[in-house]
């Protein structure tokens, strides 16, 4: 995928970001920033994308080395295919909660397998709440391997 206005961020534009983003944005030496074609923003370092930022909500991206400090979500492997075709979460599919989060925090989507991130998600519910549901959504899929971003990344 092609990027659009590419250009490297002054050092008050990466410290507004940190504050932002807080532990979302690992130590870097240089930033820059670009828009993708459908408009999503990411922040780069180096040829590596980072941080990506879809509408109100900055999220890193699956190949951040941020990852291992966000509570995860273990799927069972019927859920995968589904998830990795950008479908949302749902309760029965979750087998193990790894952290505590509130609704609205970021989590990582792993698979029971490998451990392997799926995807980077927008927790619905509270970590103690999806330990006992049943069924319904519980986490909204923001970017998942095999997206625009992924694959341009």
């Amino acid at each position: 995928m092609k990027l659009r206005n590419r250009h490297r961020l002054r050092r008050r534009e990466v410290r507004r970001l940190r504050e932002e983003a807080g532990i979302l944005l690992p130590e870097v030496d240089s930033l820059e920033e670009a828009e993708m074609e459908d408009g999503t923003i990411v922040y780069l370092s180096g040829d590596s994308m980072i941080l990506a930022r879809r509408g109100d909500d900055l999220f890193p991206t699956l190949r951040s080395p941020i990852l291992d400090s966000l509570p995860s979500i273990i799927v069972d492997m019927g859920a995968v295919p589904h998830i990795c075709n950008g479908a949302d979460v749902m309760a029965p599919g979750v087998i193990e909660v790894k952290g505590d989060f509130k609704a609205g925090d970021l989590v990582v989507v792993r698979d029971e397998r490998h451990g392997k991130a799926l995807a980077i998600g927008k927790a619905l519910v509270d970590s103690e709440e999806l330990r006992s549901l049943k069924r319904g959504k519980v986490v909204e899929n923001l970017h998942y391997v095999g997206d625009r971003l992924w694959r341009s990344g």
